[in-house]
């Protein structure tokens, strides 16, 4: 992921968030030419995929390559939570699976 560009308001608000141990303050943001990566100490994988799942979902992208998505799921009027791309690769692959077991 490409680290967000960041005003020093924007950094203030990052360290509130920090204080209250909110999950928003998670990321890479850039101010003034500096690299500041926020994260939380020793959290497993399963938590980080989590953390990321959330984010992505939340602002309307591909869970597997940030794509914006425009798709909109019928039956539950929300966005698809992947890209036509990902969703033809991921229904090919179930589809395959199925096959075997069967």
């Amino acid at each position: 992921m490409k680290p967000a560009k960041i005003e020093g308001s924007e950094l203030s608000q990052i360290a509130k968030k920090i204080q209250e141990k909110s999950e928003d303050a998670i990321g890479l943001f850039l101010f003034n030419g500096y690299r500041i990566q926020v994260s939380k100490y020793k959290l497993d994988g399963g938590d980080r995929v989590r953390i990321l799942y959330n984010k992505r979902r939340a602002k309307g992208l591909c869970i597997v390559c940030e794509a914006k998505i425009k798709r909109v799921n019928p039956s539950s009027g929300k966005l698809y939570r992947l890209c036509d791309k990902h969703r033809t690769l991921i229904d090919k692959q179930r589809n395959k699976n199925r096959s075997q077991l069967n």
